[in-house]
Order: C-alpha cells, then sequence, then structure tokens
C-alpha cells in the first residue's frame, strides 16, 4: 500500500495548486455541452503534466490514463468528475466569482474537477507504486439531458481499457469540509421529463357544449398522473410524479385550443420506470378522450436510477475509514434527486459517495443556490481520498 502519509504530504504540496484549478474553474462556467473553456483548461494542464489523454468525446469530454509502472497485471478503475455549470446568477462576494452573468457553479462540479485534476498530477508522479491502469473522466453534460455520460459511453469511452469499477465523488453540504459519507444500493432516484400536449376545439367559455375543455381535460391528466403512482406501483417503491408547468393560454372567457405540461418522473426502481413509461403514454390518452380532446405525449429519453455497488461500496468505505478514521465517515440519505453516473452504474460496478463542503461559519447555501460556496479546505480531502484510493485500489 501507498503509505498514508506520503498521501497527506503530497496533498498538502499540491493544495495550492488545487485551489488554483478550483477558482479558475468557478470564476468560468459553462454550461451543459458549452464546456470548451474547461476543457481546454484541463487539456493543457494534462499536456504540462505529460499525461496521456484523449479529448472530444461526448462532446467536450476527456479520458486520461496512467498505467502503473509495477509488475503484474493490476486492475482497471475509473475516476469520474462532471465540468458543467448551471443557468445560476451568483450572489457569493468572492474574487473568483463567475465573469459570466447568469451562468454559476451552483452544483460543485468545480470542486469535482479541480480535485481530479489534483489527483491525476498525484497518481501521475507514483505511478511507479501500482500496477494496473488508472482512468480519469472529466465529463460534460451532468445537469441536462441526454446527459454526458450516456455520450461518452456511446462514443466509446472505454474501448481501450475496459473499469473493473468506477468512482465519484460529489459535494455535500450537510457535512463539514474533512468529511465523507457513504450509502449502499440505490441511492439516487431515475429522472425522466414529461411533456404533455393536449388539443382540442377551444371557445367561448360561456359555451362549453360546443367546444373540447382543454384546461379541464389536461387537469384531469394531472390527476390520473397520480392516481397511477398510488394505483399501479408497490407503495413501499418510492416514485415521485410532479407537473411544473400548465400553461392554458386562454382567457376569462375564452378556453383554448391546446394545452401544455411538463413534469418530471423518478423513480428507484428501473422496472418501475419502464412501466410508468408505458402507462403513461396511455392514461394520458385515454383520459384527453374523455373529453373530446386528444394528445401528444413526449418522453425523451432520461436518467438511470444511480446504483452504489454494496460490494465495491463496503470495501471502499472500510479503505476510507484506514485512511481518515471512523469518526470522518458518515452516511448520507437516499435521495429522489438524480445524476448521469446512472449510466455508468447500470454497465459497471460503481460507488458513489459524497464529501462535505461546509466550513466553520455554519451551512452555506444549499446545492443549486445562487449562495452556494465551497470551503476550499475541503478540497484536501477530495483530492487526497481520490488519489488514496485510486493508488490503493490498483497494488
Amino acid at each position: 500500500m501507498v503509505p498514508d502519509e506520503l498521501i497527506r504530504q503530497k496533498t498538502e504540496d499540491i493544495f495550492p495548486e488545487v485551489v488554483q484549478h478550483y477558482r479558475w474553474l468557478h470564476q468560468h462556467p459553462e454550461l451543459s455541452y458549452g464546456e470548451k473553456e474547461t476543457a481546454a483548461y484541463i487539456a493543457g494542464f494534462l499536456r504540462r503534466e505529460g499525461i496521456s489523454f484523449k479529448e472530444g468525446i461526448g462532446g467536450e469530454g476527456i479520458l486520461a490514463t496512467i498505467k502503473g509502472e509495477m509488475e503484474g497485471d493490476g486492475k482497471c478503475m475509473a475516476f469520474v468528475a462532471d465540468m458543467d455549470a448551471l443557468p445560476v446568477q451568483e450572489q457569493n462576494d468572492v474574487p473568483y466569482k463567475s465573469v459570466y452573468h447568469g451562468v454559476m457553479h451552483a452544483c460543485g462540479h468545480d470542486a469535482q474537477a479541480a480535485s481530479l485534476m489534483g489527483a491525476v498530477k498525484m497518481v501521475s508522479s507514483l505511478r511507479n507504486r501500482f500496477a494496473g491502469i488508472a482512468l480519469f473522466v472529466f465529463q460534460p453534460g451532468e445537469e441536462r439531458s441526454p446527459g454526458g455520460a450516456c455520450l461518452m459511453l456511446q462514443e466509446g469511452l472505454f474501448s481501450e481499457h475496459n473499469p473493473d469499477f468506477i468512482v465519484k465523488q460529489h459535494a455535500y453540504t450537510d457535512l463539514p469540509a474533512g468529511m465523507v459519507a457513504f450509502h449502499e444500493g440505490t441511492i439516487m432516484a431515475s429522472a425522466d421529463e414529461v411533456h404533455i400536449k393536449v388539443k382540442g376545439q377551444g371557445g367561448h367559455g360561456a359555451l362549453p357544449h360546443e367546444l373540447n375543455d382543454t384546461v379541464l381535460a389536461a387537469s384531469q391528466i394531472i390527476v390520473a398522473m397520480q392516481q397511477l403512482v398510488s394505483r399501479r406501483i408497490d407503495p413501499f417503491h418510492p416514485m415521485v410524479l410532479s407537473f411544473g408547468k400548465f400553461i392554458a393560454n386562454g382567457a376569462t372567457n375564452v378556453i383554448p385550443g391546446e394545452v401544455i405540461l411538463a413534469g418530471s418522473l423518478r423513480c428507484m426502481q428501473e422496472e418501475d420506470r419502464h412501466r410508468m413509461l408505458q402507462l403513461i403514454p396511455q392514461v394520458a390518452a385515454a383520459t384527453a378522450a374523455a373529453y373530446g380532446c386528444s394528445c401528444e405525449v413526449n418522453l425523451p429519453p432520461g436518467y438511470p436510477s444511480v446504483l452504489s455497488n454494496e460490494q465495491i461500496t463496503a470495501r471502499i468505505r472500510m479503505m476510507t475509514a484506514e485512511f481518515l478514521g471512523e469518526t470522518k465517515v458518515s452516511e448520507f440519505p437516499k435521495r429522489m434527486t438524480a445524476d448521469d453516473f446512472g449510466f455508468f452504474s447500470q454497465r459497471y460496478p460503481c460507488c458513489y459517495y459524497r464529501f462535505g463542503v461546509a466550513g466553520e461559519k455554519g451551512r452555506m447555501g444549499p446545492l443549486h443556490s445562487a449562495t452556494f460556496l465551497i470551503d476550499e479546505q475541503a478540497l484536501k480531502t477530495s483530492v487526497a481520498m481520490a488519489a488514496w484510493l485510486t493508488l490503493n485500489s490498483l497494488k
């Protein structure tokens, strides 16, 4: 095993550089599938470090490869970090706040990417300490369908080296910097958009018998969708179907000829997800027809649920407790939020863990908020963890 103290010392040595990476990334956020500057910055770093990599995978995705120099077959593992930002106007008063209006790293992907850059540098310097192959994935488009993970896999991300397992770490505001949290099994839900357009003969609101009430039909469709969840799905299987858009552009006395609905389906079980994706168009069409209307249903491909493999996660949790100490290891709850890491976890054994980013002053703004900002001391843990797990998993 690579000694703990060696990893800690190297982490301290490169910490200023990692902070510099983090601040540059935070200051230059880019939305999903437009991460050109981000990818160029990371590629420039990899070139300077003399690390082999491929770019332009699934858009702006990058795959860096480091081969161990010790004898033996060794294993192959991959570590994943996201690169994209969110359409949020930053309200933090820091010198490195976003320079782009309406775009911000509000989900910690800047910290993910900077941490992986630090880990790459450290693993590269210690390649004589392990056998096997370490893959580092800098992924675009996590925040927007179809998902950068899906696109990178479709373009043969692992065509040369197929990983035995894959790991990802994510910022966690509910824990202080220096701590990490795990959970085994299905940890996050699938996510599918639901778009429904209800059509009918509009007309005067005072003459309902001469028209098709698209507003009433759309309202009943929403009610029917909730009944699908409560009556067609096992109540012990978590599921959420929420509609956040209802556009009926009529008037006080005008029933419009078209109503638009948009919502989100979240499921923990993939079987339930596929069943609902079949039922939603059927029930929507039947409900609309009951009011003399028709409907169009669009269900674009979404993200599958995220699985944290029990065996892999238990082993990494044990390794983490040895490295950080048992008091620094916690557990996070399951959530109905989603991550396109699900595309990886449905194909490979995976571990998804969270690292604490809250500072001494307490919790900052939540994820996806205009005041989200990590305590930079958290980067010491995230860099050290990524490097230590990689080196000691490929011994």
